[in-house]
């Protein structure tokens, strides 16, 4: 790890861990994990990025996936790397279980930086995404039953003055949060854990996000 990745990643963690977070009771929904996979700046480079900034391509980034198009739901959205947790297991095992079996990247627990907020969906989850740290990402390889691509996005997307997007849709008490990446934008519930790691990790502000909702698509 170079210098500059060891003080993100020391950096992270000390924020990541210094904010409690809200933790949900599952009331009947199905738990699952996500992995927020952070990775050290310099590389990457074989990975997707974005047309944003092309001086960015040496940024600190997120992974994130296309969900193939064959799946029962959700197909072809934007999602972070999780999946149902399995019985015994603690969301960061999890995490890590599904890091690996989506994109092939293995890593221990010592790479989990924290949590951020629990979050319940509309289509009856409840999600607890786990910040991990990928460093240097190399060989990463999609499951073509689940992943449809990879792609890197540079932290510096997250920062945008036009983010995050919010809107009202009927029969929704609270606005909807988008996050813009690129010329497009991601919905919640991965937009929701993008912009709260961009205000806990990135701006170090204790932001709560899980009152959010999601686009009426997102419901089922």
């Amino acid at each position: 790890m170079t210098p500059r990745g060891d003080a993100l990643r020391q950096l992270l963690c000390e924020r990541l861990r210094g904010i409690p977070v809200r933790s949900l009771e599952a009331d009947g929904k199905r738990h699952a994990a996500v992995a927020v996979p952070v990775v050290e700046a310099g590389h990457g480079a074989d990975l997707p990025v974005l047309p944003v900034h092309a001086d960015w391509s040496d940024a600190p980034a997120l992974l994130l996936t296309r969900r193939a198009e064959s799946l029962r739901s959700h197909a072809g959205q934007w999602a972070l790397p999780g999946g149902r947790i399995d019985a015994g297991e603690t969301p960061e095992q999890a995490a890590l279980r599904e890091l690996h079996e989506e994109v092939g990247l293995a890593v221990d627990a010592s790479a989990v930086l924290g949590r951020l907020d629990d979050y319940a969906t509309r289509s009856g989850y409840l999600i607890t995404p786990v910040v991990v740290w990928a460093g240097a990402a190399h060989d990463v390889v999609p499951n073509a039953g689940e992943v449809a691509s990879i792609h890197r996005i540079p932290v510096q997307e997250l920062l945008r003055n036009d983010a995050p997007l919010l809107n009202h849709v009927a029969g929704a008490e609270h606005p909807v949060l988008r996050m813009p990446v690129g010329a497009s934008w991601i919905a919640a519930p991965t937009a929701i854990f993008l912009y709260q790691f961009r205000e806990w990790g990135l701006r170090g502000r204790a932001t709560r996000a899980a009152h959010f909702d999601q686009p009426v698509f997102a419901w089922q």
